[in-house]
């Protein structure tokens, strides 16, 4: 194991891809001689050279639909948008062509690349570099979308998600590039898509979270453990596919769900769950599923609005206290 930060683990890991698969290469706004907006990519350009780390225009249109070409021919690219809040500007080229081109050519083709997203708030980027979109992609059939919360998921699922021969929507939550953890140092560790962690164990509610909402749930439930409320806390890891069977067995020992996100509540990914919960688990339930997300309103530029607009651990805590 080594202690690395979220940003080192997904470096890592496109590096011991890039080692094992010749196929695979790398591209984006200033993913190269920048290292990446956020540093993610840091010195992959000067290990793997230009060919293989390729810095492209300002264009996110020209960065899919080039990915989305590439790999119909035989590359595994590593596609990066520098804010998920772009991702509406290259749509046609993901929901069109990326995600139908295996079923419209009868599994001729093969679409096998990954769109790396950073998003979330808490960084004061306002609402235009803010955004938390993976509603849009859950919907679209033939995207597999994942969303991990610490280094060692990220490592392990970006790994699997080079390897998958569909277009995966990878979203890394802009806060957890800093946060710390054990990763393992194994060439081969990967983690399957479609597996959800139980990050904590409890036994008197299930929280349901992803990407940033895992932490701040953890951290609640450290409070709540304070005062005899333990709270298990699953974190889906991929949107799709979903692991469903985790959840409902967690709910069939707690009997209570809280599904945590910070998207906006109209549409999101909760509701999703909470229907699928609904309709395969509803007499294992006490009572109705609580949902905690972000109002439905753009992300807000002042520092003190947007600390009141994150659903952090503290509502996390008032909702598990109205139900338990």
């Amino acid at each position: 194991m080594s202690k690395l930060t979220y940003a080192e683990a997904l470096r890592e890991a496109m590096a011991e891809e890039m080692e094992r698969d010749k196929s695979v290469f790398i591209m984006g706004e200033d993913v190269g001689v920048f290292g990446g907006c956020f540093g993610v990519t840091g010195d992959l350009v000067e290990r793997f050279g230009e060919d293989r780390v390729r810095d492209t225009p300002i264009t996110e249109t020209a960065i899919v639909g080039s990915a989305v070409g590439a790999a119909m021919t035989g590359s595994r690219p590593i596609a990066e948008i520098m804010f998920a809040g772009f991702l509406g500007v290259p749509m046609d080229e993901i929901f069109n062509q990326a995600a139908k081109m295996c079923y419209m050519t009868g599994g001729q083709a093969k679409v096998p690349m990954v769109l790396r997203a950073p998003n979330g708030a808490g960084i004061g980027a306002a609402a235009q570099h803010s955004e938390r979109t993976e509603a849009w992609f859950v919907h679209v059939p033939g995207l597999k979308v994942v969303y991990p919360s610490t280094p060692a998921d990220a490592k392990g699922l970006l790994k699997s998600a080079v390897r998958d021969d569909n277009p995966v929507i990878f979203f890394e939550h802009k806060i957890l590039y800093n946060h710390k953890g054990e990763v393992p140092d194994d060439k081969d560790f990967t983690i399957p898509l479609g597996k959800a962690d139980v990050k904590r164990e409890g036994k008197d509610l299930t929280v349901v979270a992803t990407g940033i909402l895992v932490t701040y749930a953890l951290e609640a439930a450290e409070k709540l453990a304070e005062e005899g409320i333990e709270i298990e806390v699953i974190d889906p890891r991929t949107l799709v596919p979903f692991d469903k069977e985790t959840v409902l067995d967690s709910v069939e020992k707690t009997g209570k769900l809280i599904i945590a996100s910070e998207e906006t509540k109209r549409g999101s990914f909760t509701s999703e769950v909470s229907a699928v919960v609904a309709k395969e688990g509803l007499f294992l339930l006490e009572q109705p599923i609580k949902r905690i997300c972000a109002p439905d309103a753009p992300v807000p530029f002042s520092s003190a609005l947007e600390k009141v607009y994150i659903p952090g651990p503290e509502k996390i805590i008032s909702a598990v206290k109205e139900m338990v």
